[in-house]
């Protein structure tokens, strides 16, 4: 039964620790960019045929 205690104990703390991080990001703004996500995949650049070719060996 002890044990119980001590579990409750372990995990109260742990989940107070996270919320505390959790609200140290968000005061940080860690989470406020929320626009370049969904436009992100449009300005990638596209990758050239140059970077696939098969290397050719030298010919004697």
């Amino acid at each position: 039964m002890e044990v119980i205690f001590i579990l409750i104990a372990i995990s109260l703390i742990l989940a107070g620790s996270f919320l505390f991080l959790f609200f140290r990001a968000m005061k940080g703004g860690q989470f406020e960019d929320s626009h370049t996500p969904a436009i992100r995949i449009l300005f990638e650049n596209k990758q050239s045929n140059n970077s696939k070719k098969v290397p050719t060996p030298k010919s004697k």
